[in-house]
Formats: structure tokens, sequence, C-alpha cells
């Protein structure tokens, strides 16, 4: 039985607002303020979310149900699968020893701190970001940072400040892919757009960081060296988006910039003898550092070939969700005339980017020695690792299912639309606010995904464009989440002082989203 969505279920738009915020209103005041963990507050925000769509939005509880078993099956594949796979190949390449080696390398390149600073935390950072992302870097460029001589609260605020323009790709894509989930825009377009806007922020997160360190006159000092990690690591975030998708983003352009900065270094004399002898000698054992990532980015290019994923889309099945595909109809002033509303899960196991990732980590591990037995069992113990998380993931898409199929999506939407010509801005800045809230550029995409794009059709404004500042601005709110900011206290051992970290680095997120702001404003407009 077809349903028709409704907006202003209680006659008046301040209160239908209010009613539809609520769930997601919910599920962040027990993030930011309950000590319950994660899972549990997204399926009490699933249980508000729920009795709100039934009760007041009037949606028939079949369509209910529906939408949540959508969101857990969005939920596990894609998403689940590259998270989980994620872990796998984190957790080989670090039993293998190659995580130490590779810190090892970088914090001994050089013995200026602010060099230092640039290749571990915003080089390195944004590989790990890009494999890895869901507190990740912040973990590990901490631990690096306090072990090359960095105060506890310098290291973690620094860690969580450089980890900033590679967190909307997160790892190898997964926000992206989240926000064309609840959008239905082009997968690579978003990722194009997205690099776009992100573009400036990459460029002077480099040059950000060093004059937060050690202020402007010192940041002089090295300034074309820090031009040339920004313009590079912007450069490859921008073509790597608009050729490849958002897969490889965040690795790529890392990768791309820790190269040219070194090149830079060695050309500007900045790199220390003792270790240029010391490479020439050890230059057999480098293949061991770099192996492992070009391993995933060849599998990963291969499987993103037209030609490749083609031949291994053969393999999907597509299961249209009852009593909701086609069921649910959009209703005007949303769109202009009635729509039905697909709801189609693809079974794509084969040539979705997790299982590349996962023969990434089989492969690696083969080749660093490990047994068929030990790899299984390294894969055993990351599905243990992630489990909440996948709960977590589940959770928080189907909340965002059934706030898109209820329609209280629409009802934020038309709300927001009434900041007219300046929602540009304050659009930006509500996926600022969900990601300093959720801790997650994934989270905030699957909640406020659906409502931009509603929106920046009610004003006439480019969709695409809205989706990827909700993704573009989020970034900036990663660095005072409260995850990030605990995974930053707790790699440095400074427990107890995350109000200190809190408040160094409150107006570098603040001042980063108005930044993010004007720019999404720039392109809307002009």
């Amino acid at each position: 039985m077809v349903w028709p969505q409704i907006y202003d279920p209680l006659g008046s738009q301040w209160g239908s607002t209010a009613v539809a915020a609520l769930p997601i209103l919910v599920l962040m005041g027990l993030l930011l303020f309950s000590h319950l963990r994660p899972y549990f507050s997204a399926f009490i925000g699933l249980l508000c979310a729920s009795a709100i769509a039934v009760g007041i939005y009037r949606m028939p509880v079949d369509k209910v149900f529906a939408s949540i078993g959508f969101g857990v099956l969005y939920g596990l594949l894609p998403i689940g699968w590259i998270v989980l796979n994620v872990f796998f190949l984190f957790r080989i390449l670090t039993n293998a020893g190659l995580i130490e080696e590779l810190k090892t390398a970088l914090v001994t390149i050089t013995g200026d701190q602010r060099i230092q600073l640039l290749l571990v935390a915003f080089c390195f950072g944004a590989i790990l970001e890009g494999a890895a992302g869901f507190g990740t870097p912040v973990a590990i460029t901490a631990s690096i940072l306090i072990g090359l001589g960095f105060s506890p609260l310098d290291a973690s605020v620094l860690s969580l400040l450089a980890n900033t323009a590679p967190v909307a790709y997160g790892g190898l894509g997964t926000p992206i892919i989240a926000l064309q989930g609840v959008t239905g825009l082009d997968l690579v377009e978003l990722s194009a757009t997205v690099g776009r806007l992100l573009s400036p922020i990459g460029a002077i997160i480099p040059i950000w960081l060093v004059w937060a360190y050690a202020g402007w006159k010192k940041t002089r000092e090295i300034l074309p060296i820090l031009l040339v990690s920004g313009i590079t690591y912007s450069i490859a975030q921008r073509a790597i988006s608009f050729f490849h998708g958002p897969w490889l983003v965040g690795v790529g352009a890392g990768i791309v910039s820790l190269a040219a900065t070194l090149l830079a270094l060695k050309f500007s004399g900045l790199l220390t003898k003792k270790i240029i002898n010391s490479a020439r000698k050890e230059g057999n054992s480098a293949w061991r550092l770099w192996l492992p990532w070009l391993v995933l980015i060849v599998l990963i290019l291969v499987w993103g070939l037209p030609g490749v994923k083609s031949l291994l889309d053969q393999t999907t099945k597509e299961l249209a969700i009852p009593v909701l595909d086609q069921q649910v109809l959009r209703m005007p002033p949303i769109i202009a005339r009635p729509a039905a509303e697909p709801a189609v899960f693809k079974f794509n196991w084969l040539s979705a980017t997790g299982t590349a990732i996962f023969l990434a980590g089989v492969i690696n591990g083969l080749l660093f020695g490990f047994k068929p037995g030990e790899i299984l069992k390294v894969f055993s113990a990351s599905i243990y690792e992630v489990r909440f998380s996948l709960l977590t993931i589940s959770g928080m898409m189907s909340l965002g299912f059934i706030t898109r199929y209820s329609g209280m999506d629409g009802t934020l939407g038309l709300a927001f639309a009434s900041a007219g010509i300046f929602y540009p801005f304050f659009g930006t800045l509500l996926g600022w606010l969900g990601v300093a809230i959720t801790g997650s550029d994934t989270s905030s995409n699957v909640l406020f995904g659906s409502l931009q794009t509603i929106t920046a059709r009610k004003l006439g404004l480019d969709a695409t464009i809205m989706a990827a500042a909700n993704s573009a601005g989020g970034v900036m709110g990663k660095m005072i989440d409260a995850q990030s900011i605990v995974i930053a206290s707790t790699s440095t051992r400074w427990f107890g002082h995350e109000s200190q970290i809190l408040r160094r680095v409150l107006s570098h997120s603040v001042v980063l989203a108005v930044i993010a702001g004007l720019i999404v404003t720039a392109h809307i407009y002009w």
C-alpha cells in the first residue's frame, strides 16, 4: 500500500520541526552527555525515531520495520564490510611489525620538531585516516609525537588539528559512500565536489598546524616546505576524488604529500646526512614499508576499473525491500510532484570495495610470512574487535533511513530553508555540528545528508554541493568531538585533562568551520 509523506503532522511548523529534530537531539545528547556506549545511544535514538514515525507522522508500522531492516543491511554492506576489513588489514600490518617500522622511519628523518610534526601528524596521519579512519590516526600520531618529545597537550591538540582534511573521505571513502546511500546522488560526483570544496583547506592545514605549535615567526622559516606539503596534498586529493572516486583519496593524497615533502626536504638540505647515508645502506628493506600500501592501492584501483567492476557486478543480487520500495511517496512542497522513493539493496559483496581491502589483508599476510590459519585468526579477532562498531553503524543507518522514509528530514529541510540565501553557510555548519556531536563524518552524513539535498532543492541550490558541504564542513568538527579527544588523551597518557585539550582546539575548529562555510557559499553563488 502506497503511503504519502506528511511534513507538518502537528499543524505547526515549529512544533513539527521540534518533533522531527527530537530523535537526532536525543542521539546527540546521549553521545555528548551520557556514559552509554555509542551503540546503546544509537539504539535509543532509533527507538525514539520509530515512535515518532508511527505515533506522529502516522507511518505504517511495517514500513518502519522495513526501513530499519534496510538500514541494517546498508550498515553491514558496504559500510560495515569496509570497516571490518580496514581493521583486518591494520592488524595484519601491526602484527607483522610494519607499523612500528614505518613509525621509526618517519621519526628519524629529521631532528626539527616542526618537520617531524608535518611528516607524522599531517602526511602519515592522512595515510592512516585514508586507510583506517575511526580514530586510528589520532591514536598513532599522538603517541609518536609524545615519543618525539612533544608535551601531552601539544601532542593531543596537534594530532587532532592535523586530522582534518582527510576525514571527509575517512577509511577508504566510507563517509562519502554513506552520503551517497542516503541522498541517492552520484558517488563520484559527490567525491569530486567534496574534493573541490576542501582544496583550500588541505593546502593551508600544514601552515596552520606548525603556526599553532611554533608561532608565525618559526612557521615562516620553513614556509616553502609547508606550501609544498599542503599544495601537493590538495592537488592529489582533488585529482583522485575527481578521476577515481572516494576510496583512495586519503591514502593517495597522503602518500603524494609525503613523497613531495621528503623531496623538498632533500633539496633544501633539511634531511640529516646520517639518515641519507642510512637510507642508501638499507635501501633493500625499504620495500617492506611501502609494499602493503602498494598492494592496497593497486587492488582498489583495479576494483574501481569499469570493466572489472562490470565483471564483478555480474554476481550482484538486488533486493527490493518489501513494503518499502516504491511504496513511500515524496510529496509537495518538498518536490514539484509526488514521486515514489526507491528502496533497493544491492548485495554486491564481490565488487564491494571491502572485498578488495580483505584481499589486500590476505595478500600482505602471506607476503609477510603468515600462515593461512594465522590470517584467519587475525580476521576472526577483527570481527570481535569491530562488533560494537558494526552495531553502532547499523543503528545510525537505521535511524537515518527512518528519518528519510518517514518524512522527518523533509520537515527539517523546510525549516532550514527559512535561512534563505544564508543557507549554504549554515548548512555547512550543520555538518560541523553533526560530527562534533556524533564523532563521525559518516554518522553526520547519514543523519543530515538527505536533509541537505531536500533543502537545497527547495531553495533552488545545487543539491550535490550542499550534500558535499555536509561532509566538508563536518571535518572541522572532528577535532572537538568527545571520542577523538578521549582517544588523544588516552594515547598521550594524559587522562583527566580532556577539558584543556578541548579549550585549546575549539577556536581552531570554529574558525575553520566558518572558512568552510564561506567556501561553500562562494561555490554556490559564484
